[in-house]
């Protein structure tokens, strides 16, 4: 009789999907593969957000070019080192944030201006138009902090030299990148042979 009411309960638990899995009987296969249809779904919906989000900030990343990128970030950087002169020097609060915040208005316009026209500069212009905003820059900091205008002067102008060697440096390093061409180097005398027309050979 107990046979009789356990078989017509299994044929009653296979007729409603039901299997107890106490008994040593598998689960429905359909349903563990939908489980696991829908944690794939899940994950690699998490997998696209998150490459949709890196591909967004790298497309925000070309869009701005380092042209105009660093010259912002110098500026910013400028006047962050303007106002901690400041503070150094006496001046708190409202002028020392005006003097901060003027710094790096200044020094972004004329960078980018530098950055934008660099391309038609020959190397050794270019070089010397960062050295002079930077020297120039530096040896008004410098004069925040009470120093003399010869003592400014001086610090500005070594700052302004070593700026211009490292960036003509580094313009030369690059010189294959340059608008106007690697520069060539000289060729021998003598080695220019005049070419005849082919008649008069």
């Amino acid at each position: 009789m107990d046979q009789h009411a356990r078989r017509r309960g299994a044929r009653a638990a296979r007729s409603h999907g039901t299997v107890d899995v106490e008994h040593g009987a598998t689960a429905d296969p359909r349903r563990g593969s939908a489980a696991a249809e829908g944690a794939a779904g899940t994950s690699g919906t998490a997998r696209t957000s998150g490459t949709s989000k890196t591909s967004r900030l790298a497309a925000m990343t070309e869009r701005v070019p380092a042209t105009v990128a660093w010259p912002i970030i110098a500026a910013l950087a400028f006047g962050l080192f303007t106002i901690f002169r400041t503070h150094t020097a006496g001046i708190k609060g409202g002028p020392a944030l005006l003097y901060g915040v003027a710094a790096a208005v200044v020094t972004g316009v004329l960078g980018l201006l530098i950055a934008r026209y660099q391309s038609s500069m020959l190397t050794e212009t270019r070089a010397l138009s960062y050295g002079a905003l930077f020297g120039l820059s530096m040896g008004w900091v410098y004069s925040l902090g009470g120093e003399t205008i010869l003592k400014s002067c001086i610090f500005g102008f070594v700052m302004g030299g070593i700026m211009f060697l490292s960036a003509l440096y580094l313009f030369r390093a690059r010189s294959a990148h340059e608008p106007h061409g690697a520069h060539r180097p000289r060729q021998p005398h003598g080695t220019h042979r005049r070419r005849l027309p082919a008649a008069t050979r």
